[in-house]
């Protein structure tokens, strides 16, 4: 009886815990997320994991589905925003700070290599601009600079978004996977993540240094 008692007591003092921390969770992941899309210095994938990961080791299965579609809305809210925001740059004459800050973050030739893509896959290359790190504020511009309208851009952000959202949280559940404890989990989701965003850079860095070893080899052979 006392036993009895015990657990149950117990059991209510961890339900105002658990519930608290849902209530403050989930909330927090929408507001970084789609903070994340407004302004592309937040570390959205690093957040869905780690949420993900302690999702995993709740005993609630409705957790991992609330991460999902919590990071998906939020970034779906956000990329709307934003593009709508650059869309009232693209009208303006003067045009926008948030028109100007998209631009700042994409080299000539990474627009002109998504405006190429956006011709030929059209909305299909949205989807694709997500899951490649650093991919989708150059497709984004040029959605933007070839004046896509906002309904159009919306159904293959949509898309774009929920593949995103499965993606990180795919990794989030395989780094809870392979520790006992939930911290270890994040460590090793947060590591991934940021090894992903980082692979565009160290590609690009490796790639001219490549070609330049090539042209320099290539003259020297032929003088």
């Amino acid at each position: 009886m006392i036993d009895g008692l015990v657990r149950v007591a117990g059991a209510v003092r961890e339900l105002p815990t658990e519930s608290t921390q849902q209530a403050v969770g989930y909330p927090s992941l929408f507001l970084l997320v789609a903070l994340g899309a407004l302004v592309p210095i937040v570390p959205t994938g690093a957040i869905v994991s780690s949420a993900a990961v302690v999702a995993f080791h709740q005993s609630s299965p409705v957790a991992l589905l609330l991460v999902f579609l919590v990071a998906a809305f939020a970034a779906f809210l956000g990329d709307l925003a934003l593009y709508w925001l650059g869309q009232r740059g693209v009208r303006s004459r003067n045009g926008s700070r948030w028109l100007a800050a998209l631009r700042g973050r994409v080299t000539p030739e990474r627009l002109a290599q998504a405006q190429e893509r956006l011709d030929t896959h059209q909305v299909s290359v949205l989807v694709l601009s997500r899951l490649v790190p650093a991919g989708r504020i150059p497709v984004m511009l040029a959605c933007l600079l070839a004046e896509m309208p906002l309904r159009r851009f919306a159904r293959g952000d949509m898309a774009a978004c929920l593949a995103w959202a499965a993606t990180y949280q795919l990794i989030g559940i395989l780094g809870g996977s392979l520790f006992p404890e939930p911290w270890q989990g994040v460590v090793a989701a947060v590591g991934l993540t940021v090894l992903i965003s980082a692979l565009p850079a160290l590609w690009r860095r490796v790639r001219p240094s490549r070609t330049h070893g090539a042209s320099g080899t290539s003259g020297s052979e032929h003088p």
